[in-house]
């Protein structure tokens, strides 16, 4: 993990440019990677998605800022800033509704 402070609010305005200016509408930055946990923040720009992908073992997706939809086959969930999901144990993807920038928490083995 690092052992300095992240200012988050500068971070995500910094990845919210960025992703509005690359072809994939994405951008990203792992702010913490240790043995046991490793978390990023992910902008996104507005309609950008993340495909389905497996689900890691333990999860947790925290809106920084704006409204995204996280989607599994069978449910969804619409989430908005400050608001924190337990990412479901399957496969599942992430839509941004508006710019957004979320802050993904995985538990590692």
């Amino acid at each position: 993990m690092t052992d300095t402070g992240v200012r988050l609010e500068a971070l995500v305005a910094e990845l919210l440019e960025q992703a509005r200016g690359h072809h994939s509408q994405r951008a990203a930055r792992t702010i913490a990677s240790g043995t046991s946990l490793r978390a990023t923040v992910i902008a996104l720009a507005s309609g950008a998605a993340v495909a389905d992908h497996d689900a890691p073992a333990a999860a947790t997706l925290q809106v920084l800022t704006g409204r995204v939809r996280v989607h599994t086959d069978d449910r969804e969930w619409i989430l908005e800033t400050g608001e924190l999901l337990s990412l479901p144990p399957q496969r599942h993807g992430l839509d941004a509704l508006t710019d957004a920038a979320v802050l993904l928490t995985v538990a590692l083995r």
